[in-house]
């Protein structure tokens, strides 16, 4: 359905809705009112109001919403001059390019403290005023360090940084030593029995990677000598011939018959479904797989050859080319597909399975 009730409903949490403000006053308690009527098995525990102008229009609001909902507001936020978080086409700014990232976290944690209800907020979440929720502990990113294990490498920086963080947990859980690569700062691959590319924005960084030819050829050799490598949506476009900008064309890796270009809408967005129906690395064909993809890309020329196979047919969502998606050629499998290892357990499996069987062959065990 889409619908974020249905989601809250499902997870039996209680909803704040956030509301803007401009240019209204009794019409949000309207709003809010259709909210709380059009499905009465949603918990609405609280209101924000944002975009507020004036010190009167919030006080109106305030009592229509307690008049007519019976809800407290538990924050007003006023129309901001700056937006603290610059937006792109896939949404905000990623923070590895957000120079000003510091300043922005500032800000916004003073927004917080200075007009939102915090004790209140957190007591609808079920936590004791003050209390926050603990994140993972050990090194950086929660990411082992020690050098024993299948090392599996995830290129991680400002070009790529679309990763699910339980993707690597999962992968750890299995044994896995993660190593963390860059193609914008390194020369060359590290020592690893495999390589995870997740999505990003290889596009903004068209002239650093295709500049950086040391890394582009160390990965095609690697991946010509048979090293595991599975990659998904900017990963895809890093792995294949190239990515064009403005009538001008940038080398990418090329190991893939694949040319890219940009558009300025989403060319696939949404969850998709895929079945595993070619021979591949990672999957045995029968599996049904849930994920989605979010890209405005789109291929610009395709030469399917017999060392090139698609690994996925997509039965939702739009893949690379003709219902098609997982790109392979010998232990790469890249697609436009996302996937999360928790729904999918199969993922992790697969890639720390293609690690140790590369890491014994090249170990001659």
């Amino acid at each position: 359905t889409y619908s974020t009730a249905e989601m809250a409903k499902l997870l039996n949490a209680p909803v704040l809705i956030v509301v803007d403000c401009t240019k209204v006053t009794n019409t949000v308690s309207a709003m809010v009112l259709g909210c709380q009527k059009m499905d009465e098995e949603v918990s609405i525990a609280g209101i924000v109001l944002n975009r507020v102008a004036t010190g009167r229009q919030e006080a109106l609001i305030k009592r229509a919403i307690n008049e007519r909902c019976n809800l407290p507001v538990l924050g007003a936020i006023p129309r901001l001059k700056k937006d603290p978080f610059p937006e792109r086409h896939m949404g905000l700014t990623p923070f590895q390019e957000h120079q000003g990232i510091d300043a922005s976290i500032e800000a916004v944690t003073e927004i917080g403290e200075k007009y939102l209800d915090m004790d209140q907020i957190m007591k609808v979440a079920g936590l004791k005023p003050g209390v926050r929720g603990q994140g993972a502990g050990g090194s950086k990113d929660g990411l082992r360090t020690t050098d024993d294990g299948t090392r599996i490498g995830i290129i991680r920086d400002s070009a790529f940084q679309f990763y699910y963080q339980e993707n690597i947990e999962e992968l750890e859980k299995r044994g896995a030593v993660i190593v963390e690569v860059s193609p914008l700062k390194e020369d060359k691959l590290p020592n690893i029995d495999a390589l995870y590319i997740g999505g990003g924005f290889p596009e903004t960084h068209a002239i650093a990677l295709a500049e950086n030819v040391s890394f582009r050829e160390s990965l095609h050799s690697a991946i010509e000598g048979g090293l595991p490598v599975y990659a998904e949506c900017g990963g895809l476009m890093y792995l294949g011939e190239s990515i064009m900008l403005s009538d001008r064309t940038y080398p990418m890796v090329g190991v893939l018959p694949i040319t890219f270009g940009m558009e300025k809408r989403p060319r696939a967005h949404g969850y998709t479904i895929v079945e595993v129906e070619g021979v591949n690395s990672f999957y045995s064909p029968g599996n049904v797989m849930k994920g989605h993809e979010f890209h405005y890309s789109r291929v610009l020329d395709v030469q399917m050859n017999d060392n090139i196979s698609m690994a996925f047919n997509v039965t939702r969502g739009k893949g690379i080319v003709d219902n098609k998606d997982g790109m392979c050629y010998k232990n790469v499998l890249a697609s436009y597909t996302h996937l999360h290892a928790i729904g999918t357990p199969e993922w992790a499996d697969g890639l720390v399975r293609c690690a140790e069987k590369y890491k014994k062959r090249i170990q001659g065990v």
